[in-house]
């Protein structure tokens, strides 16, 4: 049943910022400022680009054979059938802007700077999580197609697999958030946060008064959150407020007023380290509606998990690696080499795993895929959003055809209009294959969870969208008989008792301009 609590009083809450940012301050601030630019460089490029080519007859052959070229580059180069489809659409339509517009993504420079920065780290730093081989020679006995998927892990992103790590499910964004004070205030010596939104308030406020406690205590306390906070949830200034009280902060990937692909590279994970033996992850960011402390699209449902243990230490490393992507070197072993004798025990078995933009393996999608297609009596989802490329949609198909109960739980109030109506695109075509769409009537659900036949299931920060899938740093927690995902199932049963099952009467009704709005949309949601 949905369950409300409140939290009362502004006690042991800190405040950096006096208040809201007015809207004045927003329009006359540096976000619009660098908004502005990046819109006046775009618009200059497009109104160039169409000069020229209406220029003269050489200039448009010269357009058109360019045109030709990028085209078929696309459809021989490797990639999504639908990404490549809106490129090809957009070059028909500006051929020389959609050519070069192409190419300067492919070849642009700070996205391989950055490509080859990270790998780099990712090699460099591999030693520091390595299979147990006596682990991996066990799981091969028991379960072949785990085995199958810990070897795609490890080969692919170094991601090993752990036995026996204490693992707890946290069903609200509420009671990740009380576990979590508890945990802070037992830190001794590192607490690194990595989140894509942090935003001043009762939830923050809390922590933060922690974290200042804890620092001067001598812990080690490092915030890295994603620079896209700075244009609408803190002031650009705000690392600086921050390492006045001693915590080390920085924005990943601060937009500048310079247009660049990699702004378009977010970094989407929430990872929280303590003294390397603690960490958590999900889909609960550092603001109050999170916590349902801030009503913002009716009752916000949301998920995490804890995990203690030697699993941890892929989360440490995964939160290293992002941290010093911009330094030339950093320090490891002082966090890696940790005393797990004392960590709490469990049973079952953990990947711990991340996933980037930078490469070309969508490690979150793949395991998506991996639940689906072993999946032997039933795969439970909840999402907030459903942006669906063709393979997608596919496996969610096909799993659905061969009897296997396919169930999704996704948003009744929707966070983003477009994204609902891109969502509502895909309704008919996987209710048709046997599919059962559900949306939570109470508000809205910021859930990314997966669990399949009581015995697998992952909790992490990958939606079902496009955006997670292709173009966001993201990272995730897989199950394997753990006993939380016992807990997992009962919150899915509980959560659809407050769902409303999608009928095909329910599309008939649909608002007709919604429904215009998801097709026009879809041409372009790849690139969105």
């Amino acid at each position: 049943m949905l369950r409300e609590q409140k939290f009362i009083g502004e006690k042991n809450v800190m405040r950096l910022e006096k208040g809201k940012r007015g809207l004045l301050n927003v329009l006359f601030g540096r976000t619009t400022i660098i908004l502005l630019m990046l819109a006046l460089q775009f618009l200059f490029m497009v109104v160039a680009f169409q000069w020229l080519e209406q220029y003269t007859a050489v200039i448009w052959w010269g357009s058109t054979v360019l045109a030709i070229g990028v085209v078929m580059h696309l459809v021989n180069r490797k990639g999504q059938s639908s990404v490549k489809l809106t490129w090809i659409l957009l070059i028909v339509a500006m051929p020389v802007f959609g050519s070069v517009f192409y190419l300067w993504v492919q070849k642009d420079v700070g996205h391989r700077i950055l490509h080859r920065r990270m790998d780099d780290l990712i090699h460099s730093t591999a030693h520091f999580v390595e299979s147990d081989p006596a682990v991996m020679e066990e799981i091969y006995q028991l379960d072949k197609p785990l085995y199958d998927l810990a070897h795609y892990l490890h080969r692919t992103g170094g991601f090993p697999v752990y036995k026996n790590a204490a693992v707890k499910y946290f069903p609200l964004g509420e009671d990740k958030f009380e576990d979590l004070l508890v945990e802070l205030e037992m830190a001794k010596d590192f607490i690194f946060l990595e989140y894509f939104i942090i935003e001043e308030g009762y939830m923050w406020g809390r922590v933060l008064d922690i974290l200042s406690r804890k620092v001067k205590e001598g812990v080690e306390v490092r915030v890295l959150y994603d620079g896209t906070c700075a244009l609408y949830k803190l002031p650009y200034g705000y690392p600086k407020k921050l390492k006045a009280l001693g915590i080390q902060c920085k924005m990943f990937a601060p937009i500048r007023p310079f247009v660049s692909t990699h702004y378009n590279n977010r970094d989407h994970r929430k990872i929280l380290v303590i003294d390397g033996v603690t960490a958590y992850t999900g889909g609960v960011n550092l603001a109050d509606e999170y916590i349902n402390q801030r009503k913002l699209y009716g009752h916000w449902k949301d998920t995490a998990v804890k995990v203690q243990g030697e699993a941890v230490k892929t989360f440490t490393l995964m939160f290293l690696q992002m941290w010093n992507m911009d330094a030339k070197a950093g320090r490891y072993d002082k966090y890696m080499n940790r005393d797990f004798r004392l960590s709490p025990k469990g049973e079952g078995y953990v990947l711990p795993y991340g996933d980037s933009p930078l490469d070309d393996e969508r490690v979150g999608e793949m395991i998506y895929y991996d639940i689906l297609n072993k999946a032997e009596r039933y795969v439970h989802i909840m999402s907030p959003y459903l942006i669906l490329d063709d393979e997608m949609i596919s496996a969610l198909s096909f799993a659905a055809k061969r009897g296997i109960q396919v169930r999704i739980i996704l948003p009744h109030i929707p966070d983003k209009e477009y994204a609902f109506a891109l969502a509502k695109t895909h309704y008919r075509q996987l209710m048709e294959a046997g599919v059962e769409i559900y949306e939570y009537l109470p508000g809205f659900v910021h859930a990314k969870v997966f669990s399949s036949d009581g015995t697998k299931a992952v909790v992490g920060t990958v939606n079902l969208d496009y955006r997670s899938l292709y173009h966001h740093f993201e990272c995730g927690l897989y199950m394997s008989r753990v006993p939380e995902i016992t807990k997992i199932e009962w919150d899915f049963a509980e959560t659809l008792e407050e769902c409303k099952k999608i009928t095909p009467e329910d599309l008939k009704n649909e608002k007709l301009s919604r429904r215009i709005m998801g097709v026009l949309l879809k041409v372009v949601a790849p690139l969105m």
